[in-house]
């Protein structure tokens, strides 16, 4: 596989070899950038408002798992780094609400989970590429290490999120968990779950396929 294109993907997921110039491998990152950013802000529109906290129940985090297992961890921070810039910059990318127009979604009750995306989906693809490395790859582009990294990665983003609203709300630490992490633990694991199958299956496909 060509290097400058090798390092846009995830050396967990089995891909197909295509040669690529070094202009054409930049045209290929700026597009998996785009089209990752484009996933997430469809899956951030898929929310549902819970009545008893400001942060709504969202597919955001489902998408930067996908991005996370799917990419390298440059490109997949370059990825929802992208999303953010996108967010700030007013386009209607982040879960809708009447009351906080886009780019204040990075310091209202959600910035936290926002902000931590980026390092939360190069962590993601780290681990499975650290993973591939030191188990080897059948073990690697498995299930399991899917969900092992894909969880690491949740636990980033519901910590950074339960942190920014205890800063903003000044709530006790129980008050934030219950708030915060809580009532997302449930939807998260199946989020994890989802994710690793997919990246699973996609890695099985690609492999048969090779």
């Amino acid at each position: 596989m060509n290097q400058e294109f090798s390092t846009h993907l995830n050396p967990a997921v089995i891909l197909p070899s295509v040669p690529a110039s070094r202009a054409s491998a930049g045209l290929r990152f700026t597009g998996i950038v785009l089209a990752g950013s484009a996933l997430v802000a469809i899956c951030a529109h898929l929310a549902l408002p819970l009545y008893f906290t400001p942060v709504p129940l969202s597919m955001a985090p489902f998408a930067v798992l996908v991005v996370g297992l799917l990419l390298s961890p440059r490109l997949a921070a370059s990825t929802l780094a992208a999303y953010l810039i996108e967010g700030a910059m007013g386009l209607p990318v982040f879960s809708p609400s009447p009351a906080i127009p886009g780019y204040a979604h990075l310091i209202g009750p959600t910035g936290g989970y926002l902000l931590s995306y980026p390092l939360a989906a190069a962590l993601i693809a780290w681990l499975l590429g650290r993973s591939r490395q030191k188990i080897g790859p059948k073990m690697m582009s498995g299930f399991m290490a899917a969900v092992f990294s894909a969880t690491l990665g949740s636990l980033v983003i519901l910590a950074s999120g339960a942190t920014w609203l205890a800063v903003l709300t000044h709530a006790t630490g129980q008050s934030v968990f219950n708030l915060a992490v809580l009532p997302f633990l449930p939807g998260d694991a199946l989020k994890i779950v989802a994710a690793a199958a997919l990246s699973a299956g996609w890695t099985r496909h690609r492999r048969r396929s090779a």
